[in-house]
């Protein structure tokens, strides 16, 4: 922990760090919170969150169905822009 002789600020900044969720999604909550008022926060706000994080915390494996991949489908590969396409370049 810090020291008595430096500002109480400085030391509260340095708690809540320290007190950081070691979950990612749970920071990002309570960063995005801190931006977005509760008035605009919609019904399943909270239900969305709860179950991102969930996911983290029980450490869910995401698996495709058999045959899929993430391969982009041909009609996805016709639409890239040309511009910013790796296949332009």
């Amino acid at each position: 922990m810090m020291s008595k002789d430096r500002p109480q600020d400085l030391r509260d900044i340095v708690e809540r760090m320290e007190q950081r969720p070691s979950n990612p999604v749970r920071r990002a909550r309570l960063m995005v919170e801190q931006e977005v008022p509760p008035a605009r926060r919609g019904p399943g706000w909270d239900r969305h969150w709860r179950e991102l994080e969930a996911y983290l915390d029980e450490g869910v494996t995401w698996r495709m169905p058999q045959g899929l991949d993430d391969s982009p489908a041909e009609a996805d590969k016709k639409r890239a822009d040309p511009k910013t396409s790796p296949e332009s370049f």
